[in-house]
């Protein structure tokens, strides 16, 4: 069981460096006060060194940054002259934070943070550069709720306010009839909070389920819950964006080469989670235990890869529709989704690698 205290030790071991020379903290904020990343470079090019500032959250929804990490794929792939240096989040809207305060180059994200970081920056900040995981979201109840309208009056936990889980859940009961509000009022209590937490409340019944990322649906159910939607279900094909790859604008146009470096490390983690499960189960599992000072259980990790599809398509489509559900729920005002996404440079990639090209 994570407990909160455990997670706090967590996020101070969450910062790695990968490759050379180590770049202190502190020029990570004197780069956001300027406005661009001067920890990032230090010569002002592509060609000179570059540190890239990577983001992720500790979910297996996020495997392809865990096993990317943990297997060297990354490193090998950045190539001597790109340092990666990693933290890691509870959910997208604290990454977005770091976005904009320049202290992250480039994050995997979920599409809601991803338009909420586009439409706040008025389409300046970030670029949606590639996909990386489908599915893998859903919402776990206690034993006796049956129904969506056995959901009324109980309380519903996702991992933060307006990330791509809580709009799913809000948008899931508006279409059902049943209100809610960001006060954690109406038909049904939604309570954003830390995935850490939400496992011993589901056990205590201090809450009555949740709508999670993996890992944390099948640890609900692992811990007598049972899976009342599987958010699949409710996309064409069953397919939509959970996790994405978004980067710095700025960074993106002063350091190209790294960027395609990082999609090119995207593509063969991808190939490598898809064509060697087991191995990239383990390695995401040991990537998590360094993290947070716990694995999973094997059980949890297989059942939550199952639930996921591992692509460096977008799914455009799905980012869209995403963004009308979280107009409609008020976590969002209407926004032009144009040019949100630049995918050029992976289907570069892609090309390379002899895979199929991914549309926006």
């Amino acid at each position: 069981m994570r407990t909160s205290l455990a997670r706090a030790a967590a996020r101070k071991r969450a910062v790695k460096a990968i490759g050379v020379a180590a770049v202190a903290v502190a020029a990570v904020s004197a780069a956001a006060g300027c406005g661009s990343s001067a920890a990032s470079s230090t010569g002002g090019g592509s060609s000179s060194q570059v540190t890239l500032h990577l983001g992720y959250l500790t979910n297996i929804t996020h495997a392809t940054a865990l096993v990317g990490v943990h297997s060297g794929i990354f490193a090998k792939d950045l190539g001597r002259g790109v340092t990666l240096r990693t933290e890691t989040f509870n959910a997208g809207p604290d990454e977005v934070t770091a976005l904009f305060s320049g202290a992250l180059d480039a994050a995997y994200i979920g599409p809601g943070p991803a338009v909420n970081a586009w439409q706040k920056s008025q389409g300046q900040a970030i670029k949606i550069i590639s996909g990386a995981a489908s599915g893998g979201a859903s919402l776990v109840v206690k034993k006796g709720i049956t129904s969506v309208a056995a959901l009324k009056g109980t309380t519903l936990a996702t991992p933060q306010l307006g990330n791509t889980q809580d709009v799913a859940l809000r948008y899931f009961l508006l279409q059902h009839g049943l209100r809610t509000d960001t006060q954690g009022g109406g038909d049904v209590h939604i309570k954003p909070q830390t995935n850490s937490i939400t496992i011993p409340e589901f056990k205590s019944g201090q809450i009555d389920g949740g709508w999670l990322p993996e890992p944390y649906a099948s640890e609900l159910v692992q811990a007598g819950g049972t899976k009342l939607v599987d958010e699949r279900t409710l996309w064409p094909s069953g397919q939509f964006a959970t996790t994405l790859l978004v980067v710095r604008t700025a960074f993106l146009q002063a350091h190209p080469d790294a960027v395609a470096k990082l999609l090119k490390g995207q593509v063969d983690v991808t190939d490598y989670i898809n064509k060697q499960p087991a191995a990239a189960q383990a390695a995401a599992d040991a990537e998590l235990t360094a993290l947070t000072g716990k694995g999973l259980k094997p059980n949890v990790v297989s059942a939550a890869f199952k639930e996921i599809t591992f692509t460096s398509d977008p799914i455009a489509s799905s980012l869209r529709a995403g963004a009308q559900h979280a107009e409609q729920v008020g976590l969002l005002k209407p926004v032009d989704l144009t040019g949100i996404f630049d995918l050029g440079p992976l289907n570069s990639v892609l090309t390379a690698a002899g895979e199929q090209q991914v549309s926006s």
